[in-house]
């Protein structure tokens, strides 16, 4: 072997070394940006579920609350029916019965709204569409972190080909699918652009 041959190695080594090291810190970025897009992702999952629960909470609270308004409410029409019609009711008796009418007009009137307790229909129905936009935006932006985690594994794996096969072409390859799995990361946590079938 020549000198200007072992020259010549020695500098397409340096060359592969630094093309390796290059592709690994790129995988090492890769994998962080994979890390933080499986964490949203899961948390988005989370999300989706629980405010679903809640929502759905809030909804059954809020017909348990119209079906006891509802028998109130019919108890009210009956005892009212009941003074006006019923002449054989003594006096003291529908005095009672005004009395027992006006707090059920009162109990009818607090179920529909009750702001002190949060617990009136009006209120809990609120609770309940705000639990369903909290679940339909954690539901949107899940299949952007879905996509953006599988584009990003797979710039991994052929970046880590292209170290192997020292075949460059690869790394660009990952390269550019690890962007557009960037990017997706980006519009899962920021959802800044509608991509029409991810949605």
């Amino acid at each position: 072997m020549e000198a200007n041959d072992a020259a010549e190695m020695m500098e397409q080594e340096k060359t592969s070394d630094a093309f390796k090291q290059r592709a690994a810190v790129l995988i090492a970025v890769l994998a962080m940006l994979l890390a933080v897009t499986s964490l949203g992702g899961s948390n988005a999952g989370k999300e989706a579920v629980n405010n679903n629960v809640l929502a759905s909470n809030f909804f059954n609270f809020y017909q348990a609350k119209n079906m006891r308004q509802t028998a109130i409410a019919l108890s009210a029409d009956q005892i009212e029916l009941a003074i006006l019609n019923d002449s054989s009711i003594p006096d003291t008796a529908k005095t009672e019965l005004r009395k027992k009418l006006d707090g059920y007009r009162k109990t009818i009137a607090r179920y529909d709204s009750e702001p002190e307790t949060g617990e009136g229909k009006k209120e809990l129905l609120l609770k309940a569409k705000e639990y369903e936009a909290k679940r339909d935006h954690a539901l949107k932006q899940d299949p952007y972190f879905d996509y953006a985690e599988a584009l990003l594994q797979i710039a991994i794996v052929l970046i880590s080909v292209a170290i192997i096969s020292g075949l460059g072409w690869l790394v660009a390859i990952g390269s550019v699918l690890g962007v557009a799995g960037a990017l997706l990361m980006v519009n899962g946590f920021m959802l800044l652009v509608e991509i029409p079938f991810l949605g």
